[in-house]
Formats: structure tokens, C-alpha cells, sequence
């Protein structure tokens, strides 16, 4: 049911991974994977019918997601919590301009680096808080989230299922976090796009179980790689919080479109079936990084991937300050550390999403930017 793309066709279909023709392309966070075919047949047929147009006020999305929830997640979710928007990093300015208190917000280091944009943006001021990311289990620090709150910060940043690390938290490490957050009356705001992609192994915990206060925000662009058709969707529990996203002005939000509604909903309710064989493609591509990086770059370190198809590699032992840098000569693009966690040196992320041949394509050239 997972249908690879061959380089031509990857070059048409993302072209701004595959921007740069002497270079296999593992940055970026989308799948050379061919989307899944009610996505497509729902969209054509929008297309045919000319739905071009503004999307309704009322939509099915908010129902759809509350039944992949419920199937996948056992979670109860109203479909009035649901309130669409363009993205999911539109989602998280909206959230903290509608929704949080002034005052610092808190992001764990390393992040996805619009994370911090965002935070910028809004006026705000971020506080990082370090996360090792070679530690086992690289679990938030507690004691730092504290002390962050304690010192006036207001709003926490989660991201659930973690990029760049592959990590899936603990509903006990969430239900503490939680406890931080009630007892300094501070506002969560929870970007779990990559929820869907668990892999075997691991459990997820939607954030909003251990904390109803929260904000989540999520899409089902990464899962079922679509991140062009531009749509999201906030979820949250309290009506009046419905209501104040819902009554913004259109320049605060005006920002997803009909055809982002009409795949969101056939994905929540359609694409079971396809998900489920990209989660068993991305645990063979998984193996297949563990006996590459084992065999050809022996002294990285790898923390298993728990989720995502986005691996962290730390190469500091090869005494390499920027392999990400260093691999492009060696015709690999992958996305260095330093881009989630300022100073860090040594670190790469590998997307994996992508045939067997091109994942031996990328370790190799890493390898021999490291080893010489």
C-alpha cells in the first residue's frame, strides 16, 4: 500500500526537498512515499466539483478527528473542540495571542526551530529549557521547568511525540509536567502532529488526558504527507475557549483553506488502512538505520526511534563540527543539530521516510564526511 517514489517522480511531487539534483535529500520532514489514495480521490473530486472556494463554517473535521481519537487513542474527544486553521505552527500564534497569559514561554531544547520563530513573533520571550539529548531517556527536567514557571513564565511549549529526538513521554512524565503547570497556573500548548506516528514499542498519551487546560494543536499533514494543502486544527476542551478562537478577526485568522478541510477529514476517516502500513514501512526503515549506522558509522550514538521517521544521530565522537555540512560534498542533504539547538555541535537529523537504497545512500555519505 506504500507506494515509493522514484527520484523523478519526488522531484515533481516535493520539490523543495528535492530542490538540489546532486543531493539524495533525507532534511526535510516529508515522506517520498506517494499519499494515500482516498486523500487523492478526495481531492480531485473537490477539484472536479470546482470547491474553490471559501471553507464553510461548519465542516466535518472536527467529527472525523474525534473518531481517529477515539480508534486510535481510546480518547473521547467533542467534535465542537476542534477549530481549523492553516498550520500548525499558525495554530501555536494563535493559541498564544487568543489563549495565553503574557509573559515567557517556555521551549525545551533541542526544537523545531520554528518553535522558537513563533515565540519571537508574538512579542514573547523564550525560555529554553535544555534537554540532553544523548541522555537516556532524555526526559524533560523537571526541576528547569520549574524554576522557569517559578521565575514568571506563563505558557509551555510540548511537543508530543518530540522532534527532533523520536521520543514518545510518558503519561507519567506528562501527568507531572501537568502538575507544574496547575500548580503555577501556567497555560500548555501541545503540538502532537507527529501523535500518529508511534511506532511499535511505544505508547502515546494525547497531552490533553493529563491536562484539559491545554491546547493542542495538530494536523494530519505529516502522517499522510500533505503539507501543501494547508490545514490544521486546534482542540480545545472549554467552550469559552471554542468561542474566543472561534471570534477572532479574519487578519488573526484567515489562514486554511477548503481543500486543507477536505483532506484533513478524508485522512482522520479514511486512512486507517494506509497508515498502518506506513507505521510497519517506517519500522523496517528503522531497522534498516540501526544496522547502517552500526556497521558504517560505529562510533555515533542512536537512541532508538520511538516515533516520527525523523532520527537523531549524534557524531561528536568523530570530532566533526557540522556533518551536515560536511555530507553535502559527499552528495547527502540531512539537517544539522545546531538548527534545533543553537551551539550544538556534532548532530544531524536523518529523515528516514524513504526507500532502502537511498537511507544506504545518505549513512554512507555521512561516513565518509566524518571519517575522511
Amino acid at each position: 500500500m506504500i507506494e515509493d517514489l522514484s527520484d523523478d517522480e519526488a522531484r515533481r511531487a516535493l520539490p523543495l526537498k528535492w530542490e538540489d539534483p546532486d543531493t539524495v535529500p533525507a532534511w526535510v520532514a516529508e515522506m517520498d512515499f506517494r499519499q494515500a489514495e482516498p486523500i487523492t480521490q478526495a481531492l480531485v473530486d473537490a477539484v472536479r466539483d470546482g470547491a474553490l472556494g471559501y471553507p464553510p463554517h461548519a465542516d466535518e473535521l472536527g467529527s472525523s478527528f474525534a473518531d481517529f481519537a477515539h480508534r486510535h487513542w481510546d480518547w473521547s474527544v467533542p467534535a465542537e473542540a476542534s477549530v481549523p486553521t492553516g498550520g500548525v505552527i499558525a495554530g501555536v500564534r494563535l493559541a498564544l495571542e487568543v489563549l495565553c497569559p503574557p509573559g515567557p514561554v517556555v521551549v525545551p531544547l533541542p526544537c523545531y526551530p520554528p518553535f522558537r520563530d513563533v515565540v519571537e513573533v508574538t512579542g514573547r520571550e523564550v525560555v529554553g529549557v535544555t534537554v540532553d539529548p544523548d541522555s537516556e531517556p532524555a526526559a524533560l527536567d523537571l526541576g528547569q521547568v520549574e524554576a522557569a514557571f517559578a521565575a514568571g513564565a506563563r505558557t509551555f511549549l510540548l511537543c508530543n511525540p518530540h522532534n527532533p529526538l523520536g521520543r514518545v513521554p510518558s503519561r507519567a512524565e506528562l501527568g507531572a509536567l501537568a502538575d507544574l503547570a496547575r500548580a503555577y497556573d501556567v497555560r500548555v500548548i501541545t503540538d502532537e502532529i507527529h501523535g500518529p506516528l508511534v511506532l511499535s514499542g511505544a505508547t502515546f498519551t494525547p497531552y490533553l488526558t493529563v491536562d484539559e487546560r491545554a491546547v493542542l494543536v495538530t494536523s494530519p499533514s505529516k502522517s499522510f504527507n500533505m503539507p501543501a494543502v494547508h490545514g490544521a486544527q486546534l482542540v480545545v476542551l472549554d467552550p469559552d475557549d471554542q468561542k474566543a478562537l472561534r471570534s477572532v478577526p479574519i487578519p488573526a485568522q484567515n489562514t486554511w483553506s477548503a481543500l486543507g478541510v477536505v483532506a484533513g477529514t478524508a485522512a482522520w476517516r479514511d486512512g486507517d488502512a494506509w497508515l498502518a502500513a506506513l507505521l510497519s514501512r517506517l519500522s523496517v526503515q528503522r531497522e534498516v538505520l540501526e544496522e547502517l549506522v552500526a556497521d558504517r558509522l560505529p562510533r555515533a550514538r542512536m537512541r532508538r526511534l520511538e516515533a516520527t521517521y525523523l532520527a537523531w544521530l549524534d557524531l561528536r565522537a568523530y570530532g566533526v563540527a557540522d556533518p551536515a555540512a560536511a555530507a553535502l560534498d559527499q552528495g547527502a542533504r540531512v539537517a544539522p543539530g545546531h538548527d534545533y539547538q543553537p551551539g550544538l555541535d556534532g548532530h544531524v537529523r536523518i529523515n528516514v521516510a524513504t526507500s532502502p537504497d537511498r537511507l544506504e545512500h545518505v549513512v554512507n555519505a555521512l561516513a565518509r564526511a566524518v571519517m575522511g
